[in-house]
């Protein structure tokens, strides 16, 4: 039988992580001796046999073994399994990049499907013009936003110790001689030692900027090389195909809410935002001087041997006059001179003084001097790709690395403004007003050029905090660029007056104006967030009534016309069920889009999606193929958040392969083309079927989590969620009030427990009655069928159906439920979500015409095989420590020993599972 590449790739990675297990069992020899490692292998081998035989007696074994552990040897137990996931987290990630070079070193028609060269050939294929071509890249957006939510559950020191064994283990691939081989296996064993000895749990929280420093380690290592190679590649793809050359606008941007995102976060204040901005262009300029720096030792070129354009030598003696100073010591090396002064002007830039640049737009001008003198000289079809590359770079980072966008609940600016109008006697109580009188009330105020809050003004702390917001904002716009911050979300947007009330604090603040003649200037975005499923059923109307406020018209007008709207997965889902939450979030764009559409006005979505399938997680090409392709096209925005930025953007080859594959998914998808060339838009005929389907799965869901009375006491004793406060894994409070209340609890640790608990609830509840209701009525599975075939936000639906099912594990959360006190409410609960899954699983099986899930995705389907076994362990020994734990006084020694393993056991089911918050 002939043997497939990717079946060369699935040996060729479970010979690494053989090759990984082999060397961790060796350490563990050392560090815990002949007892570790036979228990161990013992639980280890026993895991695997009930996997493959489902025999209850082996699952005794394995809790009886796990039950006779003395607590030192259970403790290096979870620590085992938990490093194993690790280093088979690492196996794949090498396997993914393997893949990659794999493909590229084959002959040129065979084509990695979701790469840049697929997603060109599929242009080509369909015969889009190089008219079409230039209005496509006009349309390219996407920015992808990261967040500090606290689902990272691996400290930074751990990450980069796997980032050395991925950088060995590819190494490993290109080694040849037995020398070679045995350092890196020595360099591999050093690697896990030192992942052994070191700290796995926080200590305590980490504080917002030292957030703010882990998001600046993917920018840093990372994506401030990916990025622009993405946009290089893709010129260079275009010009190869069409034998005509583009420059490719800077469509794909990197944005952040770390040190901004204040919505339930005390700790984020406006000074932390402005420092935070000072940390980023600090990182920025010292990459340019890098960068600058090795362009200097690049272009060596003499004018004895070149002519040079009168632009460089003019912009030379300038910068000389300017900065006193001649620069290069050899006067021939013109572009080493002209660097050297750009050297010295960033070096000015970092100390604020005038004599270096204001803005990078002036960085870029020099930039772009150099370059137009070298087509003087140098060959214009093999373009020098380095300076390209800082040139793009400069565009796409500017001064401020990053935008980072500001979030608020509406709330605080309701309470804000009613404090300053009482006291300038605008009215007295405003919050008080109905809708209609607050629209009048907000619109009346941003006509009217007075000011309304002095320097002197004294307000309560809360109040003063929002007004020194938005003050920071224009200081921070005036001090790093108009792209530091260009958006201010609005956190539970329920109506108009939310977005109205935040243009009247940027008023006061000088970042919008109305000039005498009507003009209106405003320096940033008003975005609502919709969040609940009444939020996204209400919003077109919303929407519509914001639209028609002419002032609202005017300050769109200044803004480009451009309304952004976020939408959040995570709420939406917690409140309406994972299927109910996609089909409102599909209509809403769908008929928002409409409506902007009438007005002339450009959308722009920003979707705020978790890393779980819960929170609207999944592959980032697959959520951009979900969405409504009209909306495609006017640019997305996309949350990526704790454990999805390392999963993504750790490596090198992984970022870049992630950014490709949503780079192609765009360019085919504004284009409205699927891979098998398919019409994206779904039929009438199957959109009023997902509607009943959706009906009928949010009675379902909301039966259980809002009227079942004792639902909530399940969720609180059947789930490590408590436990998950200790983790310390982000500077943000579990919940927005520090209550009790359901409808305050975060949609994080919501999926987390979840999620730890292998019940994955929120991912596919009540999905499995809405298509059996739907499919009693009518019987059309032949149609379900076709939607799965046909129609992508359908098919992704289905695809994250299948691995949320997978990954939930009806036996392991059999143990969770086990710990609940009330065996009535156990029973009746966990019975039906039992039922639920079967069911579900049976009619998805039906829809997409396998045998067993995940058969379409192979891969995945053997990476939850080769986990399950070592995850296994981790939650039954997560049910023993946490039923102990429960048990014990909290201020006593032994509970916090028992806390400590418990907390060691989640991060490891988190690294085992990936995808968890």
């Amino acid at each position: 039988m002939t043997t497939t590449s990717d079946e060369k790739i699935n040996v060729s990675l479970l010979k690494d992580v053989e090759y990984l297990t082999k060397i961790l069992d060796d350490v563990l020899l050392h560090e815990g001796g002949d007892t570790l490692l036979v228990t161990v292998k013992e639980i280890r081998a026993l895991s695997t046999e009930f996997r493959e035989t489902q025999d209850a007696v082996t699952q005794d074994k394995i809790k009886q073994k796990i039950n006779e552990l003395e607590p030192g040897l259970r403790k290096n137990v979870i620590r085992a399994f938990s490093i194993h996931l690790h280093l088979l987290n690492i196996a794949e990630q090498n396997y993914r990049s393997r893949r990659r070079r794999e493909y590229q070193a084959q002959d040129a028609n065979i084509i990695q499907p979701g790469s840049l060269e697929a997603g060109v050939k599929t242009l080509i294929d369909n015969n889009v013009s190089p008219d079409q071509i230039t209005d496509l890249l006009g349309k390219l957006s996407l920015e992808l936003i990261m967040t500090a939510h606290p689902t990272e559950a691996t400290r930074r020191s751990i990450l980069q110790i796997h980032k050395r064994i991925a950088r060995l283990l590819t190494q490993w691939d290109y080694s040849y001689t037995r020398y070679e081989k045995k350092m890196i296996k020595e360099r591999i064993a050093n690697e896990i030692t030192f992942l052994w000895q070191t700290q796995e749990i926080r200590q305590k929280k980490p504080s917002v900027m030292k957030e703010v420093s882990n998001g600046l380690y993917y920018f840093d290592r990372v994506l401030f090389d990916v990025l622009p190679k993405i946009h290089d590649d893709l010129e260079d793809l275009l010009f190869e195909k069409y034998n005509q050359r583009w420059h490719i606008p800077s469509f794909l941007r990197f944005g952040s809410w770390i040190g901004g995102d204040r919505d339930g976060n005390p700790n984020v204040k406006a000074t932390t935002t402005f420092e935070t901005l000072k940390r980023q262009r600090e990182l920025v300029l010292r990459k340019y001087k890098d960068a600058l720096i090795t362009l200097q030792d690049r272009l060596s070129h003499s004018d004895s041997k070149i002519e040079v354009s009168e632009e460089l030598r003019a912009s030379i003696e300038q910068d000389r006059k300017v900065l006193a100073i001649n620069g290069w010591y050899k006067e021939d090396e013109v572009y080493r001179l002209k660097l050297s002064l750009m050297l010295k002007k960033l070096e000015y830039t970092e100390q604020d003084d005038e004599r270096g640049y204001a803005k990078a737009e002036e960085l870029l001008e020099d930039l772009y001097i150099i370059r137009e003198s070298m087509k003087v000289h140098h060959p214009n079809h093999n373009p020098v790709k380095l300076l390209r590359k800082v040139i793009r770079q400069v565009d796409l980072f500017g001064f401020h690395l990053a935008s980072l966008d500001i979030r608020n609940h509406s709330g605080e600016h309701e309470s804000a403004l009613t404090e300053v109008f009482h006291e300038v006697g605008i009215t007295n109580e405003y919050a008080a007003l109905d809708e209609k009188d607050k629209v009048e009330t907000l619109v009346s105020v941003l006509e009217n050029p007075r000011p309304l809050i002095s320097i002197y003004d004294e307000y309560s702390p809360e109040t003063l905090e929002v007004i020194d917001t938005f003050r920071m904002i224009k200081r921070a716009q005036d001090t790093f660029g108009l792209r530091a911050i260009e958006v201010y979300l609005i956190s539970m947007t329920d109506n108009v007056s939310d977005l109205l009330e935040v243009l009247v604090l940027a008023k006061e603040a000088g970042l919008y104006r109305v000039y005498p003649d009507g003009k209106v200037v405003s320096r940033i975005h008003a975005a609502p967030l919709l969040e609940t499923i009444d939020d996204l059923k209400n919003g077109p109307e919303m929407i519509k009534k914001l639209f028609d406020i002419p002032l609202y018209r005017k300050h769109l007008e200044a803004r480009g016309n451009l309304q952004e709207v976020m939408l959040g997965y995570s709420d939406s889902s917690k409140d309406g069920g994972n299927i109910t939450a996609n089909w409102e979030l599909y209509q809403a764009q769908q008929e928002i889009h409409d409506i902007a559409s009438t007005y002339g006005v450009k959308l722009k979505y920003f979707h705020g999606r978790g890393g779980s399938l819960g929170r609207g997680g999944g592959p980032l090409y697959s959520s951009l193929l979900s969405q409504p392709a009209v909306t495609l096209g006017d640019g997305v925005k996309i949350t990526e958040q704790g454990e999805v930025l390392s999963s993504r953007y750790l490596l090198e080859d992984i970022a870049y392969r992630s950014l490709e594959q949503a780079t192609s998914t765009l360019l085919t998808g504004i284009m409205g083309l699927n891979d098998d060339n398919t019409n994206m838009k779904p039929s009438q005929e199957e959109v009023d079927a997902m509607s009943v389907i959706s009906e009928y799965a949010l009675k379902k869901y909301q039966s259980l989590v809002f009227e079942d009375s004792g639902f909530i006491k399940y969720f609180n004793q059947a789930t490590p969620l408590h436990e998950l406060g200790d983790l310390n894994i982000g500077s943000r409070p579990m919940k927005r009030k520090g209550s009790d209340r359901f409808e305050d609890l975060r949609a994080i640790p919501w999926v987390f427990a979840w999620t730890q608990s292998r019940q994955l609830l929120p991912a596919w509840y009540a999905a499995g009655t809405g298509f059996k209701k739907y499919l009693d009525e009518t019987g059309n599975l032949k149609l379900l069928k076709k939607m799965y075939e046909k129609w992508p936000f359908f098919n992704a639906t289905i695809n994250n159906l299948q691995m949320a099912l997978t990954k939930a594990d009806i036996q392991t959360a059999q143990e969770y439920a086990n710990m609940m006190q009330d065996n009535e409410i156990s029973s009746r609960i966990f019975n039906s979500i039992k039922e639920e899954h079967a069911q579900t699983k049976e009619i998805v099986l039906k829809i997409t015409g396998q045998d067993a899930l995940l058969d379409n995705r192979q891969n995945i389907k053997d990476s939850v095989r080769l986990r399950n076994p070592l995850v296994d362990p981790l939650n039954l020994l997560q049910v023993q420590l946490v039923s102990q734990l429960r048990n014990q006084e909290e201020e006593s020694h032994q509970y916090d020993e028992l806390l400590i393993e418990a907390l060691l056991t989640i991060n490891g089911v988190a690294a085992g599972l990936r995808n968890t918050g």
